[in-house]
């Protein structure tokens, strides 16, 4: 999918860690796909939010963003981005929850 390959590719070029995808489509998730990405501190994940504002607008719809400096949540309606702290990452394990997620739903 050419959407996920640019985030991604938005997300590398801010220098955003691990940045994995989830294919959700063949699941009972919410959402089709998801992007998880590891930032480096809280003003590295605002920068990333706004190195993806910038460049996905207008092609692109934020139908809601949810901040913090450890987590920010981005909702594009069918994909859903997670820019985690390390520590968050670690604490919440999205990346096993969305494996196992898709694993018992297919």
């Amino acid at each position: 999918m050419d959407r996920i390959k640019k985030i991604k590719e938005l997300l590398d070029e801010k220098k955003a860690l691990d940045i994995m995808e989830y294919d959700l489509r063949d699941s009972e998730y919410f959402v089709d796909y998801v992007i998880v990405a590891t930032t480096m501190a809280d003003k590295h994940g605002f920068a990333l939010l706004d190195h993806l504002k910038k460049n996905l607008k207008p092609t692109e719809t934020f139908l809601g963003v949810d901040k913090s400096d450890d987590w920010i949540l981005i909702d594009l309606g069918d994909i859903l981005i997670h820019l985690m702290s390390e520590e968050y990452r670690a604490k919440y394990q999205m990346d096993e929850f969305l494996k196992e997620f898709k694993r018992k739903n297919q």
